[in-house]
């Protein structure tokens, strides 16, 4: 079957050839990314293959729709990018990759979190630069801290099992408890009580009308002085703004990022020769305790072969005619 794939990379091809031969798919990579005015790539392709910061909004899926497309398989866990309605409306069937690696994102959230605190990433500079002072590099013992884990599906609930791995008292949010974490000793509370008990937050749930901008003035107000926050999850879950202004007042005593919330003109590209014009996300990077990374938190060997093989089995599903486990329906 004939798949074009946006906003490919040279990791993405390596991966996805490697596991093609099992599968037989012609793949056609297209490094552009998918929005109306790019969907006109993909006529003649049964279906196409799309990423996290891809645009599948309803005239997007429309174009495809009428270049010949019926399937769409997102090479990500999360779909908040696609406009689901539309895509019933218009028979396409939308799929996804819902357990890549759950290892991969919460480790790259401990990473994050401890880098952060003992202000790593700093000291390697000063080091590189010959500066071996340890001025202004004091951290916190991890050891008994109150961690705030929101959300504990498969990664949030291996990153709180990791914090109770460091003596952290570990405080949990979600709709639905995890028995695992139950198990663990992780407390369940209301948000609230999360909120203004926790030294450090990570951020692991998906995003939803609900959850966007969880993290905003009036959630920061609730929170101690010197929070750590971390998000590897949706960056429309922190208002950003708000976020840059407990920053300066001290509120936030570090951020770590992984996702932005308007990350899609900056992630995933070499932007080291032009200007950057998002002034927000400049003045982020201008602060000591803040600390981005460009949307890597999934990006291991293990996480991209299965990514590749869920992909390429959710095609062949459909290909066959056979009931794809990974089909998002609409609600």
């Amino acid at each position: 079957m004939k798949v074009t794939l946006f906003s490919s990379k040279p990791y993405d091809a390596q991966f996805l050839k490697a596991c093609n031969p099992v599968f037989g798919h012609e793949m056609v990579f297209i490094e552009n990314r998918l929005q109306l005015e790019t969907a006109h790539l993909a006529e003649g392709s049964l279906a196409v293959c799309a990423f996290v910061n891809d645009v599948l909004d309803a005239p997007t899926l429309e174009k495809l729709a009428h270049g010949g497309t019926r399937f769409i398989a997102m090479r990500c866990a999360g779909y908040n990018n696609v406009d689901l309605t539309a895509a019933d409306a218009l028979g396409l069937q939308v799929a996804r990759v819902p357990a890549y690696s759950p290892h991969a994102v919460a480790e790259h959230a401990i990473a994050l979190f401890l880098c952060l605190n003992r202000h790593v990433h700093k000291a390697y500079n000063r080091v590189r630069e010959g500066n071996f002072s340890i001025d202004g590099l004091i951290g916190h013992d991890v050891y008994r801290k109150t961690i705030g884990v929101i959300g504990t599906g498969s990664i949030g609930s291996i990153f709180a099992r990791i914090m109770v791995g460091f003596g952290c008292e570990v405080l949990a949010h979600d709709l639905s408890p995890n028995p695992d974490c139950v198990a663990q000793g992780i407390s369940y509370v209301d948000l609230d009580e999360l909120l203004t008990r926790s030294h450090a937050i990570s951020l692991h749930c998906p995003l939803t009308p609900q959850t966007h901008h969880l993290i905003d003035e009036t959630s920061l107000a609730r929170m101690r002085d010197g929070v750590f926050i971390i998000n590897t999850s949706r960056g429309a879950l922190i208002d950003t703004e708000a976020a840059t202004d407990a920053i300066k007042s001290g509120k936030i005593g570090g951020l770590a990022l992984d996702v932005y919330e308007e990350e899609s003109p900056l992630f995933f590209e070499d932007r080291s020769v032009g200007i950057i014009q998002d002034d927000v996300f400049m003045r982020l990077t201008t602060f000591p305790n803040v600390l981005v990374t460009g949307h890597q938190a999934f990006f291991t060997h293990e996480a991209m072969e299965n990514i590749a093989k869920t992909t390429l089995s959710n095609l062949s599903d459909f290909e066959a005619g056979r009931a794809c486990p990974n089909v998002v329906k609409l609600d």
